[in-house]
């Protein structure tokens, strides 16, 4: 109907002399039937809307075919309709909110569905065999210390380092010359490797800068117990140097019982198409189970030795004449425990391995390694029911912490979702700091709060 009366205005104003009654005598007995039925201050009313461009500000919900119709301006209108009135929180009063989640206090809304998180990037995690162990020993990231001080939980071997800040994120810089060697800061600083490990960090990698000439970071691993050169088992070498984009990763690890030692070298020049390698931030990581070694960098395997002298301790070695060559993000744990065992035993599985940006509810993309397992784990067995519980530790507020864990855990459920597991079987729930497992006075502490746990329901 309204459709009529838009031809009969639009034919009315390009008449000119026409008048609208002239017009509806030429259309016909039934059109002319229908729009006198809504001539009485519609007419006039439509025409306005046309001249004020307010077409189409109510739509016909009882017509589907009106609906497909409609001109594009009217979708367009009312797509930027304004949106319905927030909602006010029950614990301060605030008005207005239009989340989940309270913008003064924190709170969640009443009764409010959880927002399904952005859904997380493909990257090579999905196939790594990496598994990251369960209980830490040491891990900074390096997010409270001061720039320019050397960082409280390492010591100084040689050179020279301090706190500095690339790209947002604080860690170790070899500054001046670029030269330093720095261990971890231990009880006893050359035993404090157990049989069973995993080593994780971050180094940055910057590209855009012409003339950052080359640097090298060595990885290594010690045991003086051993009779070997200087107490080295074996280094791995990143090395990179600007203009050509070169860089490589290479290693050289004694064998147990003597004999030539394990060498070898990994191409990651960030132009080539297979390079596990970016420009920014990459994450290296090394497991060592008993006597095999092996070395990941951004989830790809690069470092494979089944057979090497056992390590006891690990420090940096950095030389190079790059400014800023940075480490942070830096995590020892104990190997792993197969997932089922540590279910079997306590009803529910902590984690370390899923980690998230700092302050967000986006996963890292090492995160995978872990959710992949979780899944699997499920879909071997069907019956099994988890809830998703996420733990921060007591540095920040409530009013932050408690929103911020519930949308990690639901980020959480959305990842195992996106690998095949039925919505139903997972229940996010956000911990704050409010269920700490170790004391929140020290930095082993509240790296032990800050965790994933899966409760068996």
């Amino acid at each position: 109907m309204k459709r009529t009366i838009a031809i009969i205005a639009v034919l009315a104003l390009m008449a000119g002399t026409a008048s609208a009654q002239s017009l509806l005598e030429r259309l016909g007995e039934k059109a002319k039937s229908a729009a006198e039925n809504n001539l009485s201050g519609k007419v006039e009313q439509g025409v306005n809307n046309i001249l004020d461009g307010k077409w189409g500000k109510k739509k016909d919900k009882k017509s589907k075919k009106a609906e497909e119709e409609a001109p594009v301006e009217m979708v367009e209108e009312e797509a930027a309709a304004p949106a319905v009135a927030g909602w006010t929180c029950e614990e301060c009063g605030k008005e207005g909110n239009t989340g989940n989640f309270c913008d003064e206090c924190g709170a969640k809304k009443p009764g409010a569905q959880p927002a399904k998180p952005k859904k997380q990037t493909a990257t090579s995690y999905a196939k790594c065999d990496f598994v990251p162990g369960d209980e830490i020993i040491f891990e900074d990231t390096f997010e409270n210390e001061k720039m320019g001080e050397f960082p409280s939980q390492w010591d100084l071997m040689d050179g020279y380092a301090e706190v500095g800040e690339v790209d947002g994120r604080k860690g170790i810089c070899f500054t001046d010359d670029g030269y330093g060697e720095v261990k971890p800061l231990m009880k006893d600083p050359t035993h404090f490797l157990p049989d069973v490990f995993t080593i994780e960090y971050d180094l940055y990698t910057d590209v855009s800068s012409g003339d950052i000439g080359e640097h090298t970071l060595e990885f290594c691993l010690g045991n003086p117990d051993i009779e070997c050169w200087n107490g080295y088992t074996g280094w791995s070498t990143y090395w990179y140097r600007s203009g050509d984009l070169g860089s490589n990763l290479t290693w050289d690890f004694e064998k147990p019982n003597g004999g030539d030692n394990v060498r070898g070298e990994k191409a990651l020049h960030m132009d080539t198409a297979d390079s596990p390698q970016k420009e920014g931030w990459n994450h290296f990581a090394w497991s060592f189970n008993k006597r095999a070694l092996k070395g990941y960098v951004n989830g790809v395997r690069v470092v494979n030795i089944p057979n090497t002298k056992v390590p006891t301790h690990f420090w940096f070695h950095h030389q190079g004449n790059y400014k800023y060559g940075i480490i942070t993000n830096v995590r020892i744990a104990k190997g792993a425990v197969p997932l089922y065992d540590r279910l079997m035993n306590d009803g529910k599985i902590i984690t370390y391995a899923i980690t998230f940006e700092t302050g967000k509810a986006d996963l890292k993309p090492e995160s995978m390694v872990e959710i992949n397992r979780i899944a699997k784990l499920m879909q071997e067995n069907p019956a099994l029911e988890f809830e998703v519980q996420g733990h921060c530790d007591a540095t920040g507020s409530d009013k932050v912490n408690d929103p911020l864990s519930q949308k990690r855990a639901e980020a959480i459920v959305a990842a195992l979702v996106d690998q095949g597991i039925a919505a139903a079987r997972l229940t996010p729930v956000g911990k704050g700091s409010h269920a700490p497992i170790a004391s929140n006075a020290t930095d082993e502490g509240r790296a032990k709060n800050r965790r994933v746990e899966f409760v068996k329901k």
